[in-house]
């Protein structure tokens, strides 16, 4: 990666949308047990150790744009007085401190804007989160690093040794060389860019045909590919402020496999299943639950296996939750034949054939926001309620410098008419869950988390696998 480079399309969308109430960072709160005999002593000269590394991009990249955030054209420049004390904090927990108050505590620090006249990331290490345990939560603007590349990154800058203490930090790992032939991304540099617009631009007929025929299916039942107009009203699609909650859940990955296996679905599918189970327990306990099925917003992968990652590239469906449904195994089918439609829709497209496609699909929810954020009554349905995402991490057990990495939650983006976001990430044969929602909007999130459980359970007792 070079010292300059601009911002992918994608990139700069994150860039246009970024304001005080909808703010464009996503995050991670890893959560680590100490090397056999340390303390916190041991956290002290970690971060002493991290404060004197060196720094590679894009941790050293600031936006030299930021002056006029609200166009198209973004380039990202070294900083030349980078600090590394600024972007890096020590914190604590009050004395007998736990999940609770480090909950409060990434709530609080989640809330905050990035400074744009700095390469937009920050990393806190927390100690006493509990006995043996400390943890880290890291915030950067999804213009900067994607998902994706941050679970790449965060592969590469811990080690499967836990007697390893060399091993470089995250941001002091060089870009992996790019191997003779394989595939560009549209990030980096203005020729990878407008490639990617003359792609997306000659596979527009592909696209539009097969999203007249989505669209057509509107008014069909929730086995079918959901269209851009289905979504119902709900608490999830008022105005948001800047104000965050946070909740997690950690379950062991085979349960949902079992389930999965049973009765002929996804890994994916079971995990919306159970946030539909928790969220349709949610909004009834509130009240609030809308008589027609919520509709998930699925981000989607289009990177080649190999990848690295860069800036964003990613694609995006739409998939019925089957709110309506009592029954767990008839949400979960409906909810597995939903996937399946939207997939099936997709299927045969290239990355930038999915992305203008996704682009073109998820177009109306404009609308939406809109009429969150100026708080009239315009006319039109909703296109989504709720963002649903999966991310694939690392299958083996992580060290940092021997502290031994738990759980991995993701910390990610709500916004105006789109209160909650739900992402999850799997690590070490456990699933990890990051629920974060606007704070006036979702009071008692870590009821919704409690109840996601609740439906798992659920599940396993009716698919006979508890």
């Amino acid at each position: 990666m070079g010292r300059s480079r601009w911002a992918s399309p994608l990139d700069a969308i994150f860039l246009i949308g970024e304001s005080p109430e909808t703010l464009m960072h996503v995050g991670s709160l890893l959560h680590f047990r100490y090397p056999e005999g340390e303390d916190d002593g041991f956290l002290r000269d970690l971060v002493a150790d991290v404060r004197a590394s060196p720094v590679e991009p894009p941790w050293t990249l600031r936006l030299q744009t930021r002056r006029l955030m609200r166009q198209p054209l973004h380039r990202w420049v070294e900083d030349e007085r980078f600090d590394i004390d600024y972007h890096v904090r020590h914190s604590a927990l009050p004395a007998q401190g736990g999940e609770r108050e480090l909950g409060v505590l990434v709530s609080r620090l989640h809330s905050n804007q990035l400074d744009f006249r700095r390469p937009p990331w920050e990393m806190t290490f927390i100690e006493g989160v509990g006995p043996g345990r400390f943890a880290v939560y890291t915030k950067i603007h999804h213009s900067l690093v994607d998902g994706y590349t941050g679970t790449r990154i965060l592969q590469r800058g811990l080690s499967e040794d836990p007697d390893d203490r060399t091993h470089p930090h995250f941001f002091s790992l060089t870009r992996r060389p790019r191997v003779e032939g394989e595939s560009r991304e549209p990030v980096g540099d203005v020729a990878s860019i407008l490639r990617s617009v003359s792609t997306s631009v000659t596979s527009l007929p592909t696209v539009a045909r097969t999203l007249v025929e989505t669209q057509l299916r509107r008014g069909q039942t929730s086995t079918r590919a959901v269209t851009s107009y289905q979504a119902p009203m709900s608490i999830l699609n008022g105005p948001t402020g800047r104000s965050r909650r946070f909740a997690t859940q950690q379950y062991e990955l085979e349960r949902l496999r079992a389930v999965a296996r049973a009765r002929n679905a996804t890994l994916n599918d079971v995990l919306m299943a159970i946030c539909a189970g928790g969220l349709r327990r949610f909004l009834d306990d509130l009240a609030s639950l809308p008589d027609r099925p919520l509709v998930a917003f699925v981000p989607v992968n289009v990177r080649a296996p190999e990848s690295e990652g860069g800036g964003n590239y990613v694609g995006a469906t739409l998939v019925s939750l089957a709110t309506d449904v009592e029954d767990p195994l008839a949400r979960l089918s409906a909810i597995a034949s939903s996937s399946r439609a939207a997939k099936a829709r997709m299927r045969g497209m290239g990355g930038d054939a999915v992305i203008a496609y996704s682009a073109l699909l998820l177009a109306p929810a404009g609308l939406q926001v809109a009429r969150a954020m100026s708080g009239l009554p315009l006319p039109g349905p909703l296109t989504l309620n709720v963002c649903i995402s999966n991310v694939p991490g690392p299958t083996k057990p992580l060290y940092w410098r021997g502290a031994q990495l738990e759980a991995t939650y993701p910390v990610s983006i709500p916004g105006h008419s789109m209160a909650l976001n739900i992402t999850a990430q799997s690590y070490a044969g456990t699933l990890n869950i990051g629920f974060i929602g606007d704070r006036e909007s979702l009071p008692h999130l870590q009821r919704l988390a409690v109840h996601t459980g609740e439906a798992l359970a659920d599940l396993e007792r009716e698919a006979g696998t508890a």
